[in-house]
């Protein structure tokens, strides 16, 4: 059997797996060069240390080995999560809260492309969080969505309070109150249940979407609330951001270590 000190450098390379060999070669230290390094006194033991080393390396040999992390994946999944999470928050003007489940559709995709980043040491804990960030919007921005909205569009009205509707939810008699408005339509109010059944007549406060895309809200802007809601998807957002930022960074000082366990 022909020892290892009496292959080649020829040979010693090409037992190397495909992937390792582009590994090397994308970090300066492909065959040609190997072959010059060997060339120079002393280089030849030098060489065959360096691939006894990558040969036994326990780093894995799959796509992307000793590569430094694209940028344009992670790009694409912020890309990707903003727009889901800003298509969930339009659709509640239209739907409402449902927009949830559309959200929880457009996560999917979300996933998927999380999956399709690459791989670092910072890449797992990055995909779980970016994901936990976008369902957080969705559905802190679903429930506030309309508070939000009324907040910028919505004008404070003096209105009367109408007979309420009831309605059974999960075997619970449920009262819903209900307004008339300045031009004489009437509204189911957002958000408050009960305490009208006694007062139906009676003039009162209430937020009024002039679009018509939100139901009216008893009381002023200042009660209609979403403060908390809206620092949480702010910080979400934020977080979002440095999420694959710090997976970017992470992978690059891998490859830099991939670096200097080869040279």
């Amino acid at each position: 059997m022909t020892s290892e000190d009496d292959r080649s450098v020829e040979e010693l390379f090409a037992e190397l797996p495909e992937k390792r060999q582009q590994a090397m070669a994308e970090v300066g230290l492909g065959l040609p060069e190997l072959l010059r390094m060997a060339a120079a006194p002393g280089g030849l033991r030098k060489v065959r240390r360096i691939l006894a080393d990558v040969s036994t390396s326990p780093r894995p040999s799959g796509p992307g080995e000793g590569k430094r992390p694209a940028i344009w994946p992670w790009g694409r999944l912020v890309l990707a999560t903003f727009a889901s999470a800003l298509v969930s928050l339009l659709l509640s003007l239209f739907i409402g809260t449902s927009s949830a489940f559309v959200g929880i559709g457009l996560g999917l995709l979300v996933i998927w492309l999380a999956f399709k980043t690459p791989d670092s040491r910072g890449a797992p804990a990055a995909r779980f969080l970016t994901a936990a960030t976008y369902f957080v919007l969705i559905f802190a921005g679903s429930h506030s969505a309309n508070a939000w909205y009324l907040q910028l569009h919505g004008e404070e009205q003096t209105v009367t309070l109408a007979s309420p509707t009831h309605q059974w939810t999960h075997g619970t008699r449920e009262t819903y109150c209900r307004v008339r408005l300045q031009d004489g339509s009437v509204h189911e109010v957002i958000d408050n249940k009960a305490g009208c059944a006694d007062r139906v007549g009676q003039r009162t406060t209430a937020v009024v979407d002039p679009s018509g895309h939100y139901d009216p809200s008893l009381g002023t802007r200042s009660d209609l609330g979403g403060i908390v809601e809206g620092y949480i998807c702010l910080g979400a957002a934020v977080l979002l951001v440095l999420t694959p930022l710090i997976a970017v960074t992470a992978g690059r000082r891998d490859g830099n270590r991939a670096r200097r366990a080869v040279a």
